[in-house]
């Protein structure tokens, strides 16, 4: 990966977690230290293990941790919606609330950085195959 691709892998990062900011903030009540708090962890730690993995000689593991890691913080977003939580304001269930919406653009900015997670896979595994054709 090279370092134009990690600063845009950063850069789609941080307007996630800006977003998810934003819409965890609107999450019901009783959900703030369960599934939001868990979703904002997961998030964090999909950050450090970008930051992990761009500084690691060796990728493999902390690329698996990372891929993995994604794949943990997309489903509690799924489930998130469909509890109907993205259709919350303020904690309370709103009726003019379009939570489709929201979940769409979290989605797509977590689908953008999980591409760019699978380019990266690919392309490591391209430079082992190539390491061992060399040998």
């Amino acid at each position: 990966m090279s370092v134009h691709s990690e600063a845009i892998m950063n850069q789609k990062f941080f307007e996630m977690i800006k977003l998810l900011k934003i819409y965890l903030n609107h999450f019901p009540k009783d959900e703030k230290f369960a599934l939001c708090l868990s979703i904002r962890n997961t998030a964090y730690e999909v950050f450090y293990l970008i930051t992990e993995s761009q500084k690691r000689y060796y990728k493999k593991t902390s690329l698996t941790n990372l891929d993995i890691k994604h794949e943990q913080l997309r489903m509690k977003i799924y489930l998130a919606n469909e509890l109907g939580y993205f259709n919350f304001k303020n904690g309370r269930r709103e009726d003019g609330v379009d939570g489709r919406h929201k979940y769409l653009s979290i989605s797509k900015l977590i689908d953008e950085i999980g591409r760019m997670i699978g380019a990266w896979i690919n392309k490591l595994k391209e430079q082992l195959k190539k390491e061992k054709l060399n040998q």
